[in-house]
């Protein structure tokens, strides 16, 4: 595939509610099959729910989660100075600008207009 990705909650959420298109779908195995990365914040979105499946809880657990560090809380810092953005998606996008990684997210206007940040939504394929 060449690129690395960071796989946004929305993401996860559509794939297992059967949203994506199959283009969508195919793009997103590739990526869990190739690198299966996630920013911590996704990790807890998704296991944050009251009710979370075995299967979801075994899936998660087979990504690479990126854990906060100084340079993504410095970088999220920056955006929130600089953009409006919410606290979850200004710490993904810092994740990816930090790591070098293109987002896969339904909510790129989420992350428009950060210079230097590529995103890819899986519902426009």
């Amino acid at each position: 595939m060449g690129k690395s990705y960071l796989i946004d909650t929305n993401v996860i959420v559509d794939a297992q509610m059967g949203n994506l298109s199959e283009k969508g779908l195919q793009l997103l195995r590739d990526i869990i099959n190739e690198n299966f990365t996630i920013s911590f914040i996704t990790y807890i979105e998704v296991l944050g729910y009251k009710e979370v499946s075995q299967t979801t809880e075994d899936f998660i657990n087979l990504a690479n989660v990126i854990e906060i560090n100084k340079p993504i809380i410095d970088a999220c810092i920056s955006l929130r100075k600089q953009k409006n953005i919410k606290l979850p998606d200004a710490i993904i996008a810092a994740t990816a600008l930090v790591h070098g990684l293109t987002i896969i997210s339904r909510n790129t206007k989420d992350f428009q207009n950060i210079k230097s940040l590529n995103c890819v939504n899986p519902h426009d394929l």
